[in-house]
């Protein structure tokens, strides 16, 4: 079965990890199919019919012991990453502006009623939505002067997250 495995925080600030490193880690685990992509930690690859927990622990800990890097690790399937892509409740900024569409993977559904009531009040230019496990967050104005990020943190009181532009979203997906 395929997977794609997004890992938390790569390659900023200290958090450095080569892409070949990352492939070797995979490989390490008799997953086959390798293949890195951008250098950020996205990896896709074949393995085992296994439970997306499973995997995520697997990883996790054969990437502190090859490298000592500890690193939240997201897995999706081709199916579910072809379900955010549907699911993108921005198509106009998809289009304008993919770089500045973010997709945030959690672990668990994104309570949607604390993400609605925040941006209800909220005033910035920028849109935010959750589906599911995913919150898509459209930064029409770059997410450097953004304060949405911190208060979406707080809304939906989960620390372990990773994000994605869509650009990289799509690069992901059709590597699947």
């Amino acid at each position: 079965m395929r997977w794609a495995a997004l890992l938390r925080g790569i390659n900023l600030g200290k958090r450095q990890l080569k892409s070949a490193e990352l492939k070797a880690v995979i490989e390490g685990l008799g997953f086959t199919d390798v293949k890195t992509l951008l250098a950020s930690g996205n990896v896709v690859f074949t393995a085992p019919d296994a439970r997306a927990e499973q995997l995520e622990a697997e990883i996790h800990d054969a990437l502190a012991e090859a490298t000592g890097l500890k690193s939240e690790i997201f897995v999706r399937t081709p199916e579910e990453l072809d379900a955010v892509v549907a699911a993108n409740p921005f198509p106009d900024a998809a289009i304008d502006r993919p770089s500045f569409l973010v997709v945030t993977f959690h672990r668990q559904p994104v309570d949607a009623a604390a993400v609605d009531a925040l941006m209800a009040t909220y005033d910035g230019p920028e849109r935010a939505q959750a589906i599911g496990r995913e919150l898509y967050i459209d930064f029409p104005e770059g997410q450097g002067r953004s304060t949405l990020h911190a208060l979406l943190g707080k809304a939906t009181r989960d620390p372990v997250t990773t994000a994605r532009n869509w650009n990289t979203v799509l690069k992901i997906r059709d590597a699947l």
